[in-house]
């Protein structure tokens, strides 16, 4: 369903890691999505009573993060915001934005962040990239602060086009069998897609890790082919059959 630049295939790929370090490798995320969340940021901030320490995490190149920088600056508030990624490259092009980052992972030894000493944790296209996103929200949930808040947007396994391809035997978007080339479905770009929610999913398993007021909304997928697009719009409104979900959970105080 898009127009991609060439794959990674046959890349020297030893590690995962590796993986994300290829210039190929998109690392930016979809304008709708971004826009989205800058939403439930912005109610976020609205309602603070102090400085919020925000942190986009799995930043990429830097892209969203500027934005939220932005928007946290906008409200003269003290705010600060930082972006964290395991991968050298794209912190390289996000610090060249003028962002404060730093370099971090979930997985073990963990980001270099004391215990609750976040306010905000913003996972922007990250989760579905994981190989144990168990331990990754455990990560998220010990830097965050009681009442602290997460915002997390991934794809949607049951967007309304991946119901229509498996349909017909086609595999979904989003979804990937190989980090080299792509496999059974339209594209070329091989983002790395390990894990794939749907909203019902998303929403059992941030409860189950122990996060609550949890609100889920639905952003369109920008490489929607153009006649496709009223569709896309049309179904963002309903979650569970939206391209991007976006998700808004609380750590309870």
């Amino acid at each position: 369903m898009n127009a991609d630049p060439p794959s990674s295939a046959d890349a020297p790929i030893g590690r995962l890691q590796d993986f994300y370090e290829l210039p190929q490798v998109p690392t930016d995320a979809g304008p709708f999505r971004v826009q989205q969340m800058l939403r439930s940021l912005s109610r976020v901030l609205d309602d603070a009573d102090g400085p919020l320490r925000i942190v986009d995490v799995g930043c990429g190149d830097g892209e969203a993060t500027r934005q939220i920088a932005d928007a946290a600056e906008s409200r003269a508030g003290g705010h600060t915001v930082a972006g964290s990624d395991w991968a050298q490259g794209p912190l390289e092009r996000a610090h060249k934005r003028g962002l404060t980052v730093f370099r971090g992972t979930l997985e073990p030894p963990g980001l270099p962040l004391a215990d609750a000493s976040v306010d905000v944790v913003v996972l922007n296209e990250v989760i579905e990239h994981l190989v144990d996103t168990d331990g990754a929200i455990d990560e998220l949930r010990r830097v965050l602060k009681p009442g602290g808040h997460l915002l997390l947007s991934t794809p949607n396994l049951a967007a309304w086009f991946n119901r229509a391809a498996i349909a017909i035997g086609v595999q979904p978007v989003f979804s990937e069998v190989s980090l080299r080339r792509v496999f059974g479905r339209p594209g070329r770009v091989v983002a790395g897609h390990l894990r794939l929610f749907t909203r019902r999913a998303l929403v059992e398993f941030l409860e189950a890790e122990g996060f609550a007021d949890i609100r889920t909304t639905g952003a369109c997928y920008h490489d929607t082919p153009g006649p496709l697009r009223p569709l896309d719009r049309a179904f963002r409104h309903v979650p569970s059959m939206a391209a991007i979900l976006l998700c808004a959970a609380r750590k309870p105080g």
